[in-house]
């Protein structure tokens, strides 16, 4: 006998309307953070300016002279990525028993979310933007203060709002 995971009525309506509220979620306290990291850790900017350089990930170094225009793309931007690693996110507790329950228990969800959130940081700053652009990231303070908030304004969001996310129905064939 074999044990099949199937998706319980209307689980992909409730996956999707979940993921809406997550990413929304996170691309919202991710822009403050990253709005309110850009005006006090050196190199200071404004969050104008920060979501221009997002978007010059894309569009290149004209884009920070773009105005309000390019700042809007990066906007995007950065809610589009937000709903990318929340996807992933949910996507790997939808699959996994161990990984939803353990998001039960504070200690370990607070590992996860440590865990993960510094994995997404990683992997943007290390891998991703630097093969866009061609360089390698500048670390410096923002660097490590971004790493770490990585963990409360990105990952915990995540967590937070999937905590208690039902298990998927298992039938036997």
């Amino acid at each position: 006998m074999t044990t099949v995971s199937v998706p319980i009525a209307g689980d992909s309506r409730s996956f999707r309307a979940a993921l809406i509220r997550t990413g929304l979620l996170v691309a919202a306290v991710d822009g403050m953070f990253a709005s309110v990291v850009s005006v006090t850790v050196p190199p200071l900017s404004s969050p104008l300016r920060l979501f221009q350089g997002v978007a010059s990930v894309l569009l290149g170094r004209e884009a920070l002279s773009g105005g309000l225009a390019t700042g809007a793309i990066g906007v995007l931007m950065h809610i589009g990525v937000a709903f990318f690693w929340s996807g992933v996110f949910m996507l790997a507790i939808r699959s996994s028993d161990a990984l939803r329950d353990s998001l039960r228990s504070w200690p370990r969800a607070l590992a996860i979310a440590a865990v993960y959130g510094m994995s997404i940081w990683l992997i943007m700053s290390l891998v991703v933007i630097p093969s866009m652009v061609h360089r390698p990231p500048t670390i410096g303070p923002r660097y490590w203060v971004q790493l770490l908030g990585h963990i409360p304004f990105v990952a915990m969001p995540m967590v937070l709002a999937n905590r208690h996310r039902p298990r998927i129905k298992s039938v036997d064939v």
